[in-house]
């Protein structure tokens, strides 16, 4: 008896990229994922920084190096009139519509703050929001075209 016979051979092949729309729904799950560990590192009264890689020409040599600097988030919540915290989603420069006219959501504390993101996030991942993620990817697309 083989050992190749014990397990379950079939004919796929590994896609050669992935779709569009999972790009964006990725890259909107991470930028949701900044904004949970954001938001509770500020109920914690703690710090929390992302770094990236940015290239910088060298004046003395002239050589091109990469150094890692910090990565600016900025909080998508705000305080509404009635003292409660709202926020939007955004892709982009982009704010999401979460339901037809509907951009924000009110919530009482910090604490619900990271539950509602974390609800928002799970949303994403499931393909809820992929209509309106298309249409703020269509509107994000079209500004570079002027």
């Amino acid at each position: 008896m083989s050992v190749l016979s014990n397990l379950k051979l079939v004919d796929v092949k590994k896609p050669r990229n992935m779709p569009a729309i999972v790009v964006r729904r990725n890259k909107l799950s991470s930028r949701l994922w900044e904004q949970i560990q954001l938001a509770q590192s500020q109920l914690k009264g703690t710090s929390f920084v992302v770094t990236k890689f940015r290239s910088v020409k060298d004046r003395e040599t002239g050589l091109i190096k990469q150094v890692e600097v910090p990565k600016r988030i900025k909080p998508w919540w705000f305080q509404s009139d009635e003292g409660k915290v709202c926020f939007s989603v955004r892709y982009g420069s982009w704010t999401i519509d979460l339901a037809k006219g509907k951009p924000s959501v009110e919530v009482e504390s910090g604490e619900a703050l990271v539950k509602a993101l974390e609800t928002i996030k799970i949303a994403v991942e499931a393909g809820e929001l992929d209509t309106q993620i298309e249409i703020a990817s269509a509107k994000l697309r079209s500004g570079f075209g002027k």
